[in-house]
């Protein structure tokens, strides 16, 4: 079940994307969806990218925070209406402002690593893995 997930996390490591703004997506995804696991994980990770606390500690709030460029906030809005899907749709304005920062390939690959997070989410609220042993790299 998981070769298929991991190949997809292979691949977006190799996308181009900034590791840096994926851990704030998969972090984003994981608060919304209360995945322990996953919130241990990419926190984990994203300090291991030189992420600073602070900036996890505030992507509930990330609409009102100073310290996102304008480019990482329309994939954290895009992120939530992705994972929030019943009470969300994407609206062209939002993909316009996506538009004005990545390429249609980038927003694919941007698509394909919030549904992956979401994936792994929904599995790991399921099968319950043991807490507080990951260890980032």
């Amino acid at each position: 079940m998981m070769n298929p997930l991991l190949q997809m996390v292979s691949y977006l490591k190799s996308s181009g994307l900034d590791p840096k703004l994926l851990e704030l997506v998969n972090y984003r995804v994981s608060q919304i969806n209360g995945c322990a696991y996953c919130l241990e994980m990419h926190y984990k990770e994203a300090l291991a990218n030189d992420e600073d606390a602070l900036r996890l500690h505030s992507l509930p709030a990330f609409r009102e925070c100073p310290f996102y460029t304008d480019k990482e906030k329309v994939v954290l809005e895009y992120a939530e209406i992705l994972t929030k899907v019943a009470s969300h749709e994407v609206k062209d304005s939002l993909v316009d402002r996506l538009k004005s920062f990545y390429s249609d390939s980038e927003i694919g690959d941007l698509t394909l690593a919030i549904t992956l997070i979401n994936s792994f989410n929904r599995i790991n609220i399921a099968f319950l893995p043991t807490l507080g042993q990951y260890e980032a790299g």
